[in-house]
Parts: structure tokens; C-alpha cells; sequence
């Protein structure tokens, strides 16, 4: 029986700050950071948002196609669709679109 090694963990993972305009302000400004983190604590802390996450997670998990991701709709539907159609589809200057 081969020898199990150990996965090494990887140092850089949550070093990085990103390159948008937003992420640069922030890693420049930790007040700032720190005002916005305990926003979007309280936000998805909300009932609202716990709601949203779950039915999510419902559609996600009641899906009989495994390879599929769920997508997002312009009319706000959930669709079956593949993951790299669904991961790839970013629109110009980054922004993403919907189906």
C-alpha cells in the first residue's frame, strides 16, 4: 500500500486583495474594510437573506442534473445550465450577465 502524504496547505490562500478598483481601496483603507465587513455581516445575517440562501441551496440540491449548475435568469428564474457556460458568461468590462 502507497505511503499517504499529507496535503500542504496553501500559504498564499486569503493573502491575496485582488486587483479591482474596490478591492485596492479597501486593502488601503482597513477602517473603511472594517465598516463595509460588519455591513455585510449584518446583511447576510438578515432573515431576508438567510431565505434567499436557503431556496437557493434547495434548487441546488433537488437538482437531478449533477454536471449542471443552477442559473440565473433576466426574469429571475433558476435554469439548468452547464457550469462552464454558466461560470464563463461575464459580460464587458467584467461585469456579469444573465441568461
Amino acid at each position: 500500500m502507497p505511503k499517504k502524504v499529507p496535503q500542504r496547505r496553501n500559504k498564499k490562500a486569503g493573502k491575496s486583495t485582488g486587483k479591482s478598483k474596490s478591492a485596492k481601496y479597501f486593502a488601503a483603507n482597513p477602517e473603511a474594510r472594517k465598516k463595509k465587513n460588519a455591513y455585510n455581516t449584518k446583511y447576510h445575517a438578515s432573515a431576508k437573506r438567510k431565505k434567499y440562501r436557503a431556496g437557493l441551496n434547495k434548487a441546488n440540491k433537488d437538482n437531478p442534473n449533477g454536471d449542471k449548475d443552477k442559473s440565473h435568469t433576466k426574469g429571475g428564474k433558476l435554469v439548468n445550465e452547464k457550469r462552464s457556460k454558466n461560470r464563463a458568461r461575464n459580460g464587458k468590462g467584467g461585469k456579469a450577465s444573465k441568461k
